[in-house]
């Protein structure tokens, strides 16, 4: 798995467990009024509320690869079948990529890329699986980056897969397709489905269920 010390680090600035929370809180009371979409219309979908400022890794991701930010203006129903192959593409990348942090492979702390020949961490797992499935016919603003704490309240990047009746998880942590309220992670911030080039918070799920 991931080499977790090293994911995000200058973004969290190595806190956990009261010390995370006390940040979760901070970034709530600091959003602002006037909220993008705060309504949860319902519990199989992510809630998002008020526009943010991108992961520090993810700030060039749009000038590097246009399609991780791209916006078809169509959407789909992700059927049994399609679901087969995001099935199999997710786990094709959890298999053949190896994990390494950006530290051992850049010799900096975060940097959001493809993984190459010797691997990636975490948000390059979610950035090769959205261009697989944008290949495959899944328009990009149903495929969105999220940044979460995980179960251990580490910082970690997945993919969102959005069907058109509910929010799943794609996680090289965990091959298993989950809902995102089943995963126990702390969703922060992600990917706007109405634009990918902008971010919005999340503040949902995990340490903060009733949010």
């Amino acid at each position: 798995m991931l080499a977790r010390p090293h994911r995000f680090r200058h973004f969290f600035a190595h806190r956990a467990g009261a010390a995370v929370l006390a940040v979760l809180l901070g970034m709530a009371a600091t959003m602002p009024a006037m909220a993008i979409d705060a309504r949860r219309p319902s519990a199989d979908i992510i809630p998002i509320r008020a526009e943010v400022t991108p992961p520090p890794g993810a700030q060039g991701i749009c000038a590097t690869y246009d399609w991780a930010c791209a916006k078809s203006n169509r959407t789909i129903l992700v059927d049994d079948a399609l679901m087969q192959t995001v099935r199999t593409v997710n786990s094709r990348a959890n298999r053949s990529i190896r994990p390494i942090s950006d530290l051992n492979q850049y010799r900096i702390m975060e940097r959001w890329s493809l993984p190459t020949a010797r691997g990636g961490d975490c948000e390059d797992y979610a950035l090769y699986k959205k261009r697989e499935l944008i290949r495959v016919g899944i328009p990009a603003e149903q495929l969105l980056i999220a940044v979460v704490l995980d179960r251990k309240r580490q910082p970690h990047a997945v993919l969102i897969l959005r069907t058109g009746t509910q929010d799943l998880v794609l996680d090289n942590m965990n091959s298993r397709i989950l809902p995102w309220q089943k995963t126990g992670y702390t969703f922060l911030r992600l990917q706007d489905p109405r634009q990918p080039s902008r971010w919005v918070s999340v503040m949902a799920g995990g340490i903060l269920p009733n949010s």
